[in-house]
């Protein structure tokens, strides 16, 4: 594995990726963070001083478990990884979306707190024995990136059950599920809301929405990576 996590995500193999995401909607990357790497984000969880906010999701009926946002200044593997991501990502949704995303993310957010969205969307999620996440989208404003990141922190032999889950609603036609098994340090990358599909009649969108399954035994942190800011 290369040294640095920019080096890693710019030795991924991106054609492969984004021909995933152009069929599925989703794609793995493989490891691109260290066990090291992985437990010391895990470990943040315990301090209150990187983090903006707390939710506990069953408060607000989003299921069982809770999360940290982020507070600015990011964590410097936070900002590794989002400003290492990001780049071959907007290749990906402009041709989604055929908008003119830019090419670095600090333009991107540029945009983002002119539109009001000023607050850091990326984050820490902790689930114990029970916990479980319900489907749904991380949209934070007007603006959203169309694509985003989560990445296993703990590893596999840690916890049994808790499935990343992606379902995809196609019109007039049933719900589809994708149940997505992560390497420790590995990241999958998924449409946030819709993704361009090509049908015998010309192209539609899909709305995806993703969440986890109910953990059954340990302990399960991920990190997410969400491009756009929050209002």
């Amino acid at each position: 594995m290369p040294k640095t996590i920019p080096e890693r995500i710019a030795a991924l193999d991106w054609p492969g990726i984004a021909a995933e995401l152009d069929a599925r909607g989703s794609a793995k990357t493989g490891p691109i963070l260290t066990a090291k790497e992985c437990d010391a984000l895990s470990a943040l969880y315990a301090a209150e001083a990187p983090f903006r906010s707390r939710v506990v999701m069953a408060r607000h009926g989003f299921g069982s478990g809770e999360y940290k946002y982020f507070a600015a200044p990011l964590p410097e593997p936070v900002v590794a990884l989002r400003e290492s991501l990001y780049p071959p990502l907007a290749e990906v949704a402009n041709r989604w979306q055929a908008e003119a995303y830019p090419k670095r993310l600090v333009e991107y957010l540029k945009r983002c707190h002119a539109a009001g969205q000023k607050r850091p969307t990326p984050l820490l999620l902790k689930y114990e024995t029970g916990d479980y996440n319900c489907l749904h989208q991380d949209l934070y404003g007007e603006l959203a990136f169309p694509l985003q990141a989560t990445i296993l922190l703990s590893a596999p032999e840690e916890f049994t059950g808790g499935a990343f889950v992606l379902t995809e609603q196609r019109p007039r036609m049933q719900s589809r599920a994708e149940v997505v098994t992560l390497q420790q340090g590995e990241a999958v990358i998924f449409a946030v809301n819709q993704r361009p599909v090509q049908g015998k009649r010309g192209p539609y969108r899909v709305t995806m929405r993703h969440g986890v399954s109910r953990l059954t035994g340990g302990q399960r942190f991920t990190l997410g990576v969400i491009f756009h800011d929050a209002k």
